[in-house]
């Protein structure tokens, strides 16, 4: 399992710093990373509505995708030619994503209406809906503002610390829990979630976000500018503390909804990961807590 995990790992990575990297030189529009949002928009829609599709939840699979691609997709609305929706100075276009998640609410509930035959399903098949772009939609749509938070330059530096920070976060959780994992932390959410693995959590992640911050930063500068330099270790650190932590609790909320529904992996995607949702899900919980820490902390020492 973990020789095909670390094979697969070996795909993917390369493949998305190329996308990133070719995405980065088109300039601040960011056309290649509104294509991977969209397409992450479908497919964690789609494996959203088949975890839900039980018990008396029925959401419409091409609904929500719809719906998701809206508001997850709504932070390059005037990003491309003349619409009257016109981009912020500061590149700040959260509203226009809270503007896009309102408008997704009152089609779902317009369409509700019109699907109502009987009483006794119409609230679950909506709340699930509402939930799904929620999840879905809206923080994804969060996260990939983290392309405009510092400064355009500075997009995959930010977008590359919270992949790097999360995932060396699973890292670390994996190899402490394996190795001294005994006390469990969650067993009725996650029985294979121990305390240790929660230490080795916190500790990759805090390492990793040292370390990124530190070393990556330089190869982001612009040509012929002198203001970049890499945050200090501490801000670093706590950048990595509080976004292990988020992600951890991320992980675990992703298995409430599978515990919920009865699945055991969100779907068959990869061998040995489980589904996108697996994948993504401590990302996904620590996108908005991301912005929020890039905004707060000194860590764009060059705005």
């Amino acid at each position: 399992m973990l020789r095909w995990r670390l094979a697969v790992s070996a795909i993917l990575i390369p493949l998305f710093v190329t996308l990133f990297w070719l995405d980065a030189r088109m300039g601040a529009a960011a056309p290649i990373l509104l294509i991977v949002v969209i397409g992450l928009a479908v497919r964690g829609a789609s494996e959203m509505v088949d975890l839900l599709c039980t018990r008396s939840f029925a959401p419409n699979r091409a609904i929500v995708a719809a719906c998701c691609m809206l508001v997850s997709a709504a932070a390059w609305w005037g990003r491309f030619g003349h619409m009257p929706i016109k981009i912020p100075s500061d590149d700040n276009t959260l509203a226009q994503v809270m503007l896009a998640y309102s408008l997704t609410i009152l089609v779902l509930f317009l369409l509700a209406t019109y699907r109502y035959r009987e009483p006794g399903a119409s609230m679950e098949t909506l709340g699930a809906e509402l939930l799904i772009v929620s999840y879905i939609g809206v923080l994804l749509g969060v996260a990939a503002q983290l392309r405009w938070v510092a400064g355009a330059d500075a997009g995959y530096l930010v977008i590359g610390s919270l992949l790097i920070v999360t995932k060396g976060g699973d890292i670390g959780a994996y190899f402490l829990g394996r190795l001294f994992g005994k006390r469990q932390m969650a067993p009725r959410l996650s029985p294979g979630k121990t305390w240790a693995g929660a230490v080795g959590a916190l500790s990759g992640s805090a390492i990793s976000a040292i370390v990124w911050l530190q070393y990556a930063t330089p190869l982001f500068t612009p040509q012929g500018s002198d203001r970049w330099t890499s945050p200090d270790w501490i801000s670093s650190a706590l950048y990595g503390l509080i976004i292990g932590l988020t992600g951890l609790v991320g992980d675990l909320c992703e298995s409430l909804i599978k515990r919920d529904v009865g699945k055991k992996d969100s779907a068959g995607l990869l061998p040995g990961f489980g589904g996108l949702l697996d994948l993504m899900d401590s990302v996904l919980y620590a996108g908005p807590v991301a912005y929020v820490l890039w905004k707060g902390l000194p860590l764009a020492t060059w705005l």
